[in-house]
């Protein structure tokens, strides 16, 4: 019970990933959030180390064949992937490590650590979706109607998720992830150290 969960999230763009996983990770202090390499540009106000490790194409290649990352994906032109040596640190420290990616990567965790929790978050309709996308005012609408047609793609892999969150108040959103997330822990699959224990004493 006090090794950490590997906590994979995913779910549209626009669907509030980002503004719950900050919630999350403010209101509770057992978790981590894992900071991801990336191949593409730093946006205004982004920091090394702290929103993406920043790296260059030819750097990013060597991580890959160093096996120091746990999943890489390219999406949009650029490469995202997650450093294994600081996921392992947290979850040996017993954090709970929160990982934000795309399903594309998620598959790839699942298939390397079946232990990991998958969860997906998403808005009530594809209509609030649309009308989030559009209140950003940050992007186009050529952009934002490719960001829905890739949301219908996405949605033909929400079943292998583990947990559907709805994002619809942002509170009752972040509390509904850290009662799933805090629940897991006492999963038996999760536990078999502990059992084997008890088993031993009772003998």
């Amino acid at each position: 019970m006090n090794k950490g969960i590997l906590v994979v999230v995913s779910g549209f763009s626009g669907a509030g990933k980002g503004t719950v996983m900050k919630a999350l990770l403010e209101k509770y202090d057992n978790y981590a959030l894992s900071v991801s390499v990336t191949t593409r540009n730093p946006r205004p106000g982004e920091t090394e180390g702290k929103e993406y490790f920043f790296r260059t194409r030819e750097e990013f290649g060597k991580l890959i064949e160093e096996d120091a990352l746990i999943e890489y994906a390219q999406y949009v032109e650029n490469f995202y992937g997650t450093p294994r040596a600081y996921v392992e640190q947290q979850l040996a420290a017993g954090k709970d490590v929160i990982l934000e990616i795309e399903i594309q990567g998620a598959m790839k965790v699942k298939e390397k650590l079946p232990e990991a929790l998958l969860v997906f978050i998403t808005p009530p309709s594809m209509e609030e979706l649309k009308k989030r996308l559009i209140g950003r005012g940050t992007e186009t609408m050529d952009v934002i109607q490719s960001r829905i047609a890739r949301a219908h793609e996405e949605a033909q892999g929400m079943e292998d998720y583990d947990y559907l969150v709805l994002n619809d108040q942002l509170e009752e959103c972040v509390e509904r992830m850290h009662q799933i997330i805090q629940s897991e822990h006492y999963r038996m699959s999760r536990n078999q150290e502990f059992i084997q224990k008890i088993k031993g004493e009772i003998l």
